[in-house]
């Protein structure tokens, strides 16, 4: 999950494996996979960033926790 800024400052968590698409409006539009959509003050260069961010911290705990195991 990542954290996004709504339009009016409120933060919240996405689930991102359920974006169906980012939307390059005057503002950022990310449309989940159920086609409710998410205005946000993000870019999707900074979206994309907190993916990838994520997505290597779960890839490292993963090798940690294969490493261990194969001890």
């Amino acid at each position: 999950m990542i954290v996004l800024t709504k339009m009016n400052n409120d933060r919240f968590l996405v689930n991102f494996s359920q974006i169906e698409c980012i939307e390059l409006i005057p503002e950022t539009k990310v449309v989940m996979m159920n086609h409710s959509y998410y205005l946000v003050r993000e870019t999707a260069e900074e979206i994309i960033q907190k993916i990838a961010e994520y997505t290597a911290k779960v890839e490292d705990i993963h090798r940690i926790i294969s490493i261990r195991d194969s001890r």
